[in-house]
């Protein structure tokens, strides 16, 4: 549905950035044609970007002899809200039987105008930097990611922009207007979202 609808997603601009990716769209991907032609595929050695106490934990790997097979590495990742990528796992049985890689992070997510879980959860974008910066570092890839993150910045700049100006009512009333630290829904269950410019500086 968000894929329908939203055309600047940051699993959007994150394809945008790779030349070799793709976007499969869908929930259960056990029968899915082309995700099954990636698995199947012998030239090719697959993985799935999500946490777990089996994972590979890329950020504690010293060199590549973990991912020393001559294959095309695929990484499968996950791009929806963390309930819809829990249900996604355990719907779709072809990716439960994928190798796990996840990494360690201590970065909070510049997505400042969305609810995460945890402070220290990314988004899509963030993630696939942070792995691409971690393949980097053990030899695995040769990848330029200084100027990655450079058009979700832009992104979430514009959105902020829009949300705090007194003249653009397509967000919400102007009363309403300001932003809350995101703790605040820990404790609130409404989900409509608010913004304070305090908390932009």
């Amino acid at each position: 549905m968000e894929f329908k609808k939203i055309k600047n997603g940051t699993g959007v601009l994150t394809k945008l950035q790779l030349i070799n990716s793709e976007i499969v769209v869908g929930l259960d991907f056990t029968k899915s044609k082309r995700v099954n032609e990636i698995i199947e595929d012998d030239g090719k050695e697959c993985y799935i970007l999500y946490p777990g106490e089996d994972s590979i934990n890329i950020s504690r790997c010293e060199t590549a002899e973990t991912f020393s097979s001559q294959k095309q590495r695929v990484v499968f990742i996950l791009d929806a809200t963390w309930p819809c990528a829990k249900k996604m796992i355990k719907l779709s049985r072809n990716l439960q039987a994928l190798p796990f890689i996840s990494f360690n992070n201590s970065k909070k997510s510049e997505f400042s105008i969305k609810q995460q879980p945890h402070e220290l959860c990314l988004s899509t974008i963030e993630s696939v930097k942070l792995v691409l910066d971690e393949f980097n570092r053990i030899g695995l890839e040769d990848a330029v990611t200084d100027s990655f993150l450079r058009p979700f910045k832009k992104m979430v700049e514009y959105q902020v922009a829009c949300v705090l100006d007194p003249n653009n009512n397509n967000h919400h009333r102007v009363e309403r207007r300001k932003i809350r630290k995101k703790e605040f829904y820990k404790t609130n269950p409404q989900r409509a979202l608010f913004y304070s410019k305090d908390n932009f500086g």
